[in-house]
């Protein structure tokens, strides 16, 4: 048969002094790794940034990519790319042309 002793205020203390330690442990282990976690962090925020980037690389190449098979296969492209860039007209069509000044300075 087991008997408790009574320690008084040693057996308070002793258990204190565990809690304290072992928080003491998770403290260090928790200083040990906040570094780590920082860094993870910081990844995944450049992750984040470089997905971003990378989709909008991706709309922009298919809008290239359209514009690349549009005037590469449509003929109706073309024409309107070469009369409105370099004013070409059909035959016996009058081109008007508006010009904006610039304000004065």
């Amino acid at each position: 048969m087991k008997q408790k002793v009574d320690l008084g205020i040693w057996s308070w203390l002793g258990q204190a002094v565990v809690a304290l330690v072992a928080i003491a442990a998770l403290l260090l282990i928790g200083m040990a790794y906040l570094p780590e976690i920082q860094k993870n962090e910081r990844m995944r925020r450049e992750i984040d940034r470089l997905t971003a980037e990378v989709d909008k690389q991706k709309a922009i190449s298919q809008e290239l990519q359209l514009e690349f098979n549009a005037l590469r296969n449509d003929p109706k492209t073309i024409e309107r790319l070469a009369r409105a860039n370099l004013g070409y007209a059909k035959p016996d069509e009058t081109v008007i042309r508006f010009e904006t000044n610039a304000p004065a300075r």
